[in-house]
C-alpha cells in the first residue's frame, strides 16, 4: 500500500529533525492506552465472570470489549496522529451468523475489528486467554480458546449457531510474506460444516506497524493510516478445505497492496 493519504504537510513534518523523536514518544504512548484501558477493565472482568450468567456475561464482555476498543482508536486518532477507515465494518451488524476472514498484517487488526462490531466472537491464541491485559476481558466474553482445531470448529459453531458472526484470521498469523501468506484450511472445514458465508476484511495499513517483523517498541511512522474494507463474501464452500483455502489465498493476492516496507524507521 502506498501512503496516498500523505499531505504536503506530513511530508513536511517528516523532515524535521525532531519527529523522530515525536514518533517515539507518540508511539510509547499509543501501546500504554491500549494497557490503561484493560487493566481499568481487568477488575471488572474478573468480578463479573462467576457472578453473572453466561449469556448476560458474554452479552456485557463482548459489548465493553468494543467499547473500550473504540475509546482506544478515538485516542489514538485525537492525540497519535492515526486515521483510520472503519466505517464499511459497521455494515455486518445485525447481519447474522458468519465468518469474519481478515488479513493480518499488524497487531492492531482484532483492536480495529471489534471496536466496531459488539457481538464479534474473537477466535484468540491460547497465550492471548492468559495473558493478564486480555485474558479475563476474552474469557467473560466467551471468546474461544485456540487450543486444537477441534476444540475451535466446535466453540465456533456453538456461536455460529447462536447467529454470532466468528472472527478467524485465516493466514494463522500475522503477515510475514506480503500480501498474505498461505491460508489454513480450517477455516473452509468450518465453514463447510457451519454452513455460513464466509466474509472478507481487506485491511491495508500504510506502514506494516506491528507487524510480524516490528518490534513492539519500535517507533511507528507517523501519521499512520489504516483502512479496512468489506471484501467479497463467498457463500458456505463446497469444495474441499485445502481448495477453499487456495481460494481465499487468491482472491486476497489479487486485491490487497504491500505497505510501505521502505518507510520502516529504524
Amino acid at each position: 500500500m502506498t501512503d496516498s493519504t500523505a499531505t504536503p504537510a506530513d511530508d513536511l513534518m517528516r523532515s524535521n529533525p525532531l519527529w523522530a523523536i515525536y514518533e517515539t514518544i507518540t508511539g510509547v504512548i499509543g501501546l500504554s492506552a491500549l494497557a490503561v484501558i484493560c487493566l481499568g477493565w481487568l477488575p471488572f472482568a474478573l468480578l463479573f465472570n462467576p457472578l453473572l450468567s453466561k449469556a448476560r456475561g458474554q452479552r456485557w464482555g463482548r459489548y465493553m470489549i468494543m467499547d473500550g476498543f473504540r475509546t482506544y482508536t478515538n485516542f489514538l486518532e485525537r492525540f497519535c496522529r492515526c486515521r483510520f477507515d472503519l466505517t464499511e465494518l459497521e455494515h455486518l451488524n445485525g447481519q447474522g451468523a458468519m465468518i469474519l476472514a481478515p488479513n493480518h498484517p499488524s497487531l492492531l487488526d482484532a483492536v480495529l475489528i471489534l471496536s466496531r462490531m459488539p457481538t464479534a466472537v474473537c477466535v484468540m491464541k491460547a497465550s492471548l486467554m492468559d495473558n493478564i491485559l486480555f485474558g479475563a476481558a476474552a474469557r467473560l466474553a466467551r471468546y474461544i480458546r485456540n487450543t486444537t482445531p477441534l476444540e475451535v470448529i466446535l466453540g465456533a459453531r456453538e456461536e455460529l449457531q447462536a447467529g454470532a458472526p466468528v472472527l478467524i484470521f485465516p493466514e494463522g498469523t500475522r503477515t510475514t510474506r506480503w500480501p498474505i501468506d498461505p491460508c489454513v484450511p480450517s477455516l473452509g472445514l468450518l465453514a463447510r460444516r457451519a454452513g455460513v458465508p464466509v466474509q472478507t476484511l481487506l485491511i491495508e495499513f500504510s506502514t506494516p506497524y506491528l507487524g510480524k517483523d516490528w518490534p513492539l517498541f519500535r517507533r511507528p511512522a507517523l501519521p499512520l493510516t489504516c483502512r479496512i474494507r468489506l471484501g467479497k463474501r463467498f457463500p458456505p464452500p463446497t469444495v474441499s478445505p485445502d481448495a477453499f483455502a487456495a481460494e481465499l489465498e487468491v482472491y486476497f493476492k489479487g486485491e490487497l497492496t504491500v505497505p510501505v516496507l521502505a518507510k520502516i524507521p529504524g
